[in-house]
């Protein structure tokens, strides 16, 4: 078993300010959705074998003063503080035999901006996908949702649907009901990672294909394809539709020759979906260890996976997923300096893949 700390506000003891944390860090409300983030995180750090930070934060109401004296007055901040240090004993009790060191802090302020300054440094960040209206504040649910688009590192947000996998329980009578309707489906060791063609996909599928190894896992490489949607959309040929799919399913075979050749070990494939993005991974979800999305893209193949589709994702997932913010890797230039072959300009039509062979 790891180490265990407790981090004191410095505001309030009058110390200096913590180091900054590093490695995992989850964000905990005592709901069950931030103790279905808990145990997901633990379990990461742990095979990550990288320190857990647990944080649970709380801002003091501010209210303007009827009196003539005008102004703002406060209210004494005792009682909600000692509500988030119960909520933060209670989730090193929870972590308590994992092989991990762990460290924990209230923190006073918004949620989002305490998550956010934070990301500077973590190397993941775990929350629930929504809470008591919490965070002893409101991190949990509308935060959960802001922080994928602003975060500096990758997220991951876990529904209370997958507690059943995390060995959790609840009483959330639409989560049970919900659980009840699917049955019980194995977790295939697998992790999903959609792809558009943008600039933005490479870096997701590079995160994916590192999670992937360190779960021992293999990677799947999914690009679903909507109905006539965006630039699609004045298309009146099935036969043009079908020459959509021939140039995507080329620029995909060679950007799988790329990955294969940077993760020679890796068991990975793709798969080329008619259908929603949203719908697809959604239903990825369900069975599989992990879905990775980016957070934002520009249309590559036709307009539909990263941005809008990736908050719908995260909104209705089955299964954690991880949003990955955009970054320059220069892991991903072939050997002739360009971006690897999946990531095609914004056309109707794809170009045909490169014939360049990948840096190795």
């Amino acid at each position: 078993m790891g180490s265990r700390e407790l981090h004191p506000d410095p505001a309030r003891d009058g110390g200096g300010a913590p180091a900054a944390p590093h490695g995992i860090v989850v964000g905990v409300d005592g709901s069950d959705h931030g103790q279905c983030a808990l145990v997901w995180a633990a379990r990461e750090a742990q095979r990550r074998r990288r320190p857990l930070h647990i944080v649970t934060a709380y801002s003091v109401p501010i209210f303007a003063a009827s009196g003539l004296d005008g102004g703002y007055a406060t209210v004494d901040d005792s009682v909600i503080r000692e509500g988030a240090e119960a909520i933060l004993r209670q989730a090193l009790d929870k972590v308590a035999a994992y092989d991990v060191d762990v460290t924990s802090s209230v923190e006073n302020g918004d949620a989002a901006g305490v998550l956010l300054d934070i990301s500077e440094t973590a190397e993941l960040l775990v929350v629930g996908t929504r809470g008591r209206g919490g965070f002893v504040g409101r991190l949990l649910g509308s935060v959960s949702s802001a922080l994928p688009a602003h975060a500096k590192c990758p997220t991951v947000t876990v529904p209370l649907f997958c507690s059943d996998r995390l060995g959790e329980s609840t009483e959330d009578r639409r989560v049970k009901a919900e659980q009840a309707k699917s049955g019980h489906r194995p977790v295939e060791n697998v992790v999903v990672v959609g792809v558009d063609g943008s600039e933005q996909a490479r870096v997701a599928v590079l995160e994916a294909a590192d999670q992937a190894e360190r779960l021992g896992a293999s990677l799947r490489v999914v690009c679903a394809v909507p109905q006539y949607s965006g630039s699609l959309a004045w298309v009146p040929a099935p036969m043009d539709r079908k020459a959509l799919f021939d140039d995507i399913r080329v620029t995909l075979e060679a950007g799988m020759a790329w990955l294969r050749s940077h993760y020679p070990r890796l068991q990975a494939e793709y798969e080329l979906k008619d259908g929603s993005p949203v719908d697809v991974l959604v239903e990825e979800s369900r069975h599989v260890e992990l879905v990775v999305v980016g957070t934002r893209g520009h249309g590559g193949f036709t307009g539909m996976l990263l941005g809008s589709t990736s908050d719908g994702v995260l909104h209705h997932a089955k299964g954690p997923v991880m949003a990955v913010p955009d970054r320059e890797d220069p892991a991903w230039r072939t050997a002739d300096g360009s971006a690897p072959s999946w990531a095609t300009p914004r056309r109707p039509r794809l170009p045909r893949a490169a014939s360049g062979r990948p840096r190795t």
